[in-house]
């Protein structure tokens, strides 16, 4: 068969991939519960003041799997897929390594030297197969939720400095950011301002704008500060919302 009779132009429009990460309590998982017809897979107990429909806390790696696998084989009129969330769900995965090596540690699979996460990008790899048939398949939004870290960065161009990053291994957090349509970190906007300390010193001092120590926002564009990114020309940061997201798509069409 001749390759160039399977040429396709034009863009294909799909439901987006979206991460949203950022510290404890800022409102990841209430914006995953405000997308189309939410249903969590609860890694972590933490939903209990969200109304959203979720399957049984996950202990275990098949578990997940068998939420997801249900989603895609099962009916149903779910309209949106949330894993809540990536850094404990790669604790089950590093769990099922060490089960299957018969060893205590990532550190210990495959003799060590670091290779057990690398093996762990196969679990990884699994998972998004099935998150990729859910959207493919299914037409089912995904959103990733994710605690965040903060790393120190080697830039080839400047100096080291330090910046959020989703809280997973380096191998893990490249493959998923990759894979992602959207990367969203979440967090508050501050001001800052210097004031004297005395003794000729000054200190600075974070203030919060707006209610509840500083209006919660999803930065979708990357910065010394952060990781971030989005495929939809989104260039602004958004209020931490689902309504604002899709605003801001539609704003931004693919």
């Amino acid at each position: 068969m001749n390759p160039l009779v399977s040429i396709q132009r034009g863009k294909s429009s799909k439901p987006p991939r979206v991460l949203c990460y950022g510290v404890e309590g800022i409102g990841k998982s209430t914006f995953g519960s405000q997308a189309p017809q939410a249903i969590f897979v609860p890694i972590e107990d933490g939903l209990g003041e969200i109304s959203s429909d979720k399957f049984p806390l996950a202990s275990t790696y098949d578990e997940v799997t068998a939420a997801l696998a249900s989603l895609r084989q099962e009916q149903h009129d779910y309209e949106t897929v949330v894993i809540d969330s990536l850094d404990w769900l790669e604790r089950l995965i590093w769990d099922k390594l060490c089960e299957q090596h018969g060893v205590y540690s990532i550190e210990k699979v495959d003799g060590g030297y670091s290779r057990g996460y690398t093996h762990a990008l196969i679990y990884w790899r699994e998972i998004l197969h099935h998150l990729d048939s859910l959207r493919n398949q299914r037409g089912m939004v995904v959103v990733l939720i994710a605690h965040s870290k903060i790393e120190s960065f080697k830039d080839p161009e400047s100096s080291a400095y330090d910046r959020y990053s989703p809280r997973l291994h380096k191998h893990a957090a490249a493959l998923l950011t990759e894979w992602c349509d959207v990367v969203g970190f979440a967090t508050r906007r501050l001001r800052t301002q210097s004031e004297d300390a005395g003794f000729n010193r000054k200190r600075t001092i974070a203030h919060g704008l707006g209610a509840g120590g500083g209006e919660r926002i999803l930065r979708c564009v990357g910065s010394p500060a952060c990781i971030a990114k989005n495929r939809y020309g989104i260039n602004e940061e958004l209020p931490l919302s689902w309504a604002a997201f899709v605003e801001a798509l539609s704003r931004n069409p693919e």
